[in-house]
């Protein structure tokens, strides 16, 4: 006769449940179904795809679209490789390690929104320090964030600088798990520097790869508070991403329509982190 399981271990897991439906799961739903009207603080009339055919009709939005895309694949592959760099510097016996160490991480700590403000003072074209230090230099500093073909990158490469010490400690972590074992083989079989690099420390490295990609992907294809402290989207539309999009509809009254925008901005990091996390998966290298 079959014994009958006890329910009493799956009272642990009722807490974490309680916690997910109540904050991800519902709001999730209600997001999709007030996406799918028109409405206020007070009422809601159903329109079924209007929000996102006038979504997809709108130029601007379209450009914060294609702006949302550029300026995650720029930060994230930026922030990839610079990480695992300064992870490779920075784990190589230099002097003063560990106080460089602190100096790459640090930006980290700081305030998004404080960091925006600073850079906005030190990129203005003719007050700013970087400018004025390019100035005495003999070079003419661009307009890094009122000019509509440089506002976005300017930004990004802001972003960069503030989150690259995060992927430069998840690199580190990386390769303080790598046995030394394979560099002394490799130098056994006469490997440089530059293929144990290459051959040894890439691959093996590749989970940590996995999470900063990730976490810089879905940052990245979020990013509102850094973008609006700097340039609140501007010129014109030249910076505007998605979530910044978002919030100026919020602010005009358009519920309906940046509610569908927040479920495009879902979809778009759903469609693209969840391929690209179980590619990555797929070639891990064991250790």
């Amino acid at each position: 006769m079959a014994t009958r399981r006890s329910p009493y271990p799956y009272w642990f897991v009722l807490p974490a449940a309680v916690v997910f439906v109540t904050l991800f799961l519902v709001p999730t739903i209600a997001s999709f179904w007030f996406s799918l009207t028109r409405w206020d603080l007070f009422e809601a009339e159903f329109i079924g795809w209007d929000n996102y055919r006038q979504f997809f009709r709108e130029p601007f939005l379209i450009q914060g679209l294609v702006n949302t895309l550029i300026y995650a694949v720029v930060t994230s592959g930026a922030k990839s490789v610079l990480g695992l760099l300064l992870a490779v510097l920075l784990t190589s016996g230099i002097w003063f390690q560990g106080f460089l160490r602190s100096v790459v991480f640090f930006p980290v700590l700081v305030s998004t929104i404080g960091v925006g403000i600073a850079f906005a003072a030190l990129m203005h074209p003719t007050k700013g320090a970087i400018n004025l230090a390019l100035a005495w230099v003999g070079i003419d500093g661009p307009a890094w964030l009122s000019d509509p073909a440089l506002a976005l990158y300017s930004v990004a490469l802001i972003d960069i600088w503030k989150g690259v010490g995060l992927a430069t400690l998840i690199y580190i972590a990386g390769l303080a798990a790598i046995s030394p074992e394979y560099y002394e083989a490799s130098r056994i079989d006469g490997a440089t520097g530059w293929q144990q690099f290459w051959r040894v420390t890439v691959p093996l490295v590749r989970p940590a790869t996995v999470t900063v990609v990730t976490l810089s992907l879905i940052g990245g294809l979020r990013s509102f508070d850094i973008i609006w402290a700097t340039t609140r989207g501007g010129p014109g539309f030249a910076s505007d991403v998605l979530a910044s999009v978002i919030y100026k509809q919020y602010q005009a009254g358009f519920y309906g329509l940046s509610t569908a925008g927040n479920v495009i901005l879902f979809l778009l990091i759903a469609a693209i982190v969840l391929p690209l996390t179980w590619w990555f998966s797929k070639r891990e290298v064991d250790l």
